[in-house]
């Protein structure tokens, strides 16, 4: 069955990015909405490229709920549930800088089965069905062999509301910095773990994440080989605060870095 919606998925993805894509240049100030913060942006875009994605997709398997971003539907269904971003990295687009995407993945009860990234500035489609691999542009993709943590080349994120974590999280940016080649900030959860996935980065962590900013993320770094936890190491991270994800041979290493957090 899952199989079966990979490709329809794939292909409204596709549509929307390109949508986004083409939409980019005519957003004005006045289409621009804040939600938690000042730094918390959502546009006309990002809800009508909801719109979209729920339209195609409430066809595609009806008896699925969802978990959206921009609250387009918030029914959740009794089994399956369709994770929606339509549009993860609002400010980067905003602003012209080219590092933002689509994100949806399906949900089997707890399982997430199906997730699909689009990048459309780059034309790059990141897909994964859960124990059929996960796929760039058609090509199968897998984590990186990195086994020392000095060589190890990060990515993290900062959440919009900090929740009081700031000081703890500027230590653990400190370190990380220090013991790794280094680390960056693209400012779109779920590319930075679709390039966790295809050997980009060797890890990647965040927290204050939501389900949507990395449900297919997640599903692509488990199908590339590599893991996901918590910072205290346990399953416990879609619906949880903090996420870390690596090729896998680093998540101990990566979770001492965590040190401090409680």
């Amino acid at each position: 069955m899952y199989k079966d919606l990979l490709q329809p998925l794939i292909d409204i993805s596709r549509e929307v990015g390109q949508f986004l894509k083409k939409e980019r240049s005519t957003i004005t100030a006045s289409e621009i909405e804040f939600k938690s913060s000042a730094r918390d942006l959502v546009s006309r875009a990002d809800k009508e490229a909801e719109q979209r994605f729920v339209a195609f997709l409430e066809k595609l398997l009806p008896e699925a709920g969802f978990i959206a971003e921009e609250d387009t539907r918030t029914h959740r269904g009794d089994r399956y549930n369709w994770v929606i971003d339509p549009l993860d990295g609002t400010t980067n687009y905003l602003h012209g800088i080219y590092a933002w995407c689509t994100s949806v993945a399906l949900m089997d009860g707890d399982e997430i089965v199906l997730g699909v990234i689009y990048d459309p500035e780059h034309d790059e489609l990141f897909s994964a069905s859960k124990g059929g691999g996960a796929f760039l542009n058609g090509k199968s993709i897998f984590v990186t062999g990195q086994s020392k943590l000095a060589e190890s080349f990060m990515a993290t994120g900062f959440p919009y509301d900090n929740r009081g974590k700031q000081k703890v999280y500027l230590d653990i940016l400190g370190r990380v910095n220090t013991k790794t080649r280094g680390i960056r900030r693209l400012g779109s959860a779920a590319l930075d773990l679709a390039y966790v996935a295809c050997g980009r980065f060797d890890g990647f962590y965040e927290y204050g994440l939501n389900p949507w900013d990395m449900a297919a993320g997640a599903l692509l770094v488990t199908e590339a080989g590599g893991k996901i936890t918590n910072f205290s190491g346990n399953d416990d991270y879609l619906f949880g605060p903090t996420m870390l994800c690596s090729n896998g041979i680093l998540q101990k290493d990566f979770l001492e870095l965590m040190e401090g957090w409680e």
